[in-house]
């Protein structure tokens, strides 16, 4: 009779983690590629961003992001009585994060992510004063820390859509930060 109840309990206490393996999700290479839009003290700029990573469980996983620009900020200033003509221009941006994933089935993740990243512009302004049109650009970066939220959907288990929200801290004293909102397809190899 012990030897049924042990059994039973056995059977019972083993019942979850077969569910668990049922459902698991697949772990290994995955990629995406997709639109980010960011935002940043009044400056808004668009990247085309691609993204490898490993997923080494269910939970836990690493990737690296590239990105560089396809939607640049114009604006016009008044300063004094001259108009001045800014362009900022977003040239690259790369990152590398570990990533925490709370899967809720094996196609639907929630997740959270954080990293450090750096990027590139260049900063341009132009105006026409008495002496003639004067213009001036640079080149400028910026590194920071970086953590975020999101969430993935495979629709068959390789394929899907992923869609996260990253605040980065720029690392240099008063650099200020930026807000980047990215959607992406998604594939798992």
């Amino acid at each position: 009779m012990k030897f049924i109840i042990a059994a039973a309990a056995a059977a019972f206490c083993a019942a979850p983690a077969a569910a668990l393996a049922a459902d698991a999700v697949p772990t290994g290479v995955y990629g995406s590629i997709g639109y980010a839009d960011a935002h940043s003290s009044g400056i808004d700029l668009g990247a085309i961003q691609g993204r490898l990573g490993y997923r080494f469980n269910n939970w836990l996983g690493v990737e690296g992001e590239l990105g560089f620009g396809v939607k640049d900020d114009k604006s016009t200033q008044v300063v004094g009585a001259t108009n001045v003509d800014t362009k900022v221009k977003l040239n690259d941006q790369e990152a590398i994060y570990g990533v925490g994933f709370l899967p809720l089935n094996a196609n639907f993740d929630l997740l959270a992510r954080i990293g450090y990243g750096h990027e590139g512009a260049k900063v341009s302004a132009s105006a026409a004063g008495g002496g003639g049109p004067v213009s001036v650009s640079d080149n400028v970066g910026g590194d920071s820390w970086n953590y975020g939220v999101g969430a993935q959907y495979h629709f068959d288990g390789s394929n899907g859509i992923r869609g996260d929200y990253t605040h980065e801290s720029f690392t240099d004293h008063g650099a200020g930060h930026a807000d980047v909102w990215a959607i992406a397809y998604t594939h798992r190899f």
